[in-house]
């Protein structure tokens, strides 16, 4: 863990004494002092550094005006060493991590730096089981988007992309899987595959006919109430039965 850390102070002599104390954290690394605040605000807001220890009083700016122009969304900590108590409940309003007031012992100082390690340490747990939760978000959805099932046919097995099938009809003891450009014939029955899909996308319409509902076209509806399924770039309509009516209904959302 690599704590960027920026001092801000207008004497170099209170500079060096922080610097000194932080230098036996492994963990911090000083990467710039300042004396000027608009110097410190640009460093800021265009390298991020994770922690920042400032004074109330700088040249040009106050402590409180460095944060306030931090335009940043996601701000560093702020901790404050101030030889003035009276601005210290301010600089809890600021939401500053610490306010240390001078002159501070050794153990007050440290105690700070301990819990800043201790927040960033928490900090990047969090960060990183979100960012496991998004890549397994990712993968998990991939392999819906990706689901293959298998296809048996002599000797060879072959594998089929479940978001290729525009729609499968029942044929005797076999049925007949449809994809843009072949026909696979499968020896299995079509309540068996339609489990084997198991995907949102699939819909039996008919106990002979199961479509993929990126693929329809247009719902035909006749004079007697009865529907038809299109699919794109097929010449036959689907006839979908009453069993499968109300199901089909709730499915695309007719009511």
């Amino acid at each position: 863990m690599n704590i960027r850390t920026i001092i801000i102070e207008h004497k170099e002599i209170a500079q060096n004494a922080i610097k000194l104390a932080l230098q036996q954290y492994t963990s911090i690394e000083v990467v710039r002092t300042f004396s000027d605040g608009f110097e410190a605000i640009d460093y800021i807001n265009n390298c991020k550094p994770d922690v920042v220890f400032l004074n109330t009083k700088v040249k040009h700016l106050t402590g409180f005006e460095i944060i306030e122009k931090t335009s940043l969304d996601i701000k560093p900590l702020f901790v404050f060493i101030s030889s003035y108590n009276e601005y210290a409940a301010k600089a809890f309003d600021y939401l500053v991590f610490d306010f240390i007031l001078k002159p501070y012992s050794s153990n007050r100082f440290h105690k700070t730096v301990k819990n800043i390690i201790s927040y960033k340490k928490k900090e990047i747990l969090l960060n990183t089981q979100k960012n496991l939760e998004n890549i397994l978000s990712v993968i998990k959805q991939d392999s819906v988007d990706s689901k293959k099932i298998t296809i048996k046919s002599g000797n060879k097995i072959s594998f089929l992309n479940v978001n290729e099938i525009k729609y499968v009809a029942a044929s005797g003891y076999y049925v007949e899987i449809f994809t843009e450009h072949k026909k696979h014939l499968l020896r299995e029955s079509l309540s068996s595959l339609f489990k084997r899909l198991n995907s949102p996308k699939f819909i039996r319409i008919h106990r002979s006919t199961i479509v993929n509902s990126d693929f329809i076209e247009e719902i035909i509806t006749s004079n007697y109430g009865e529907n038809d399924v299109k699919i794109i770039d097929v010449k036959p309509t689907f006839r979908v039965s009453k069993s499968f009516k109300k199901e089909f209904h709730e499915f695309v959302g007719v009511k």
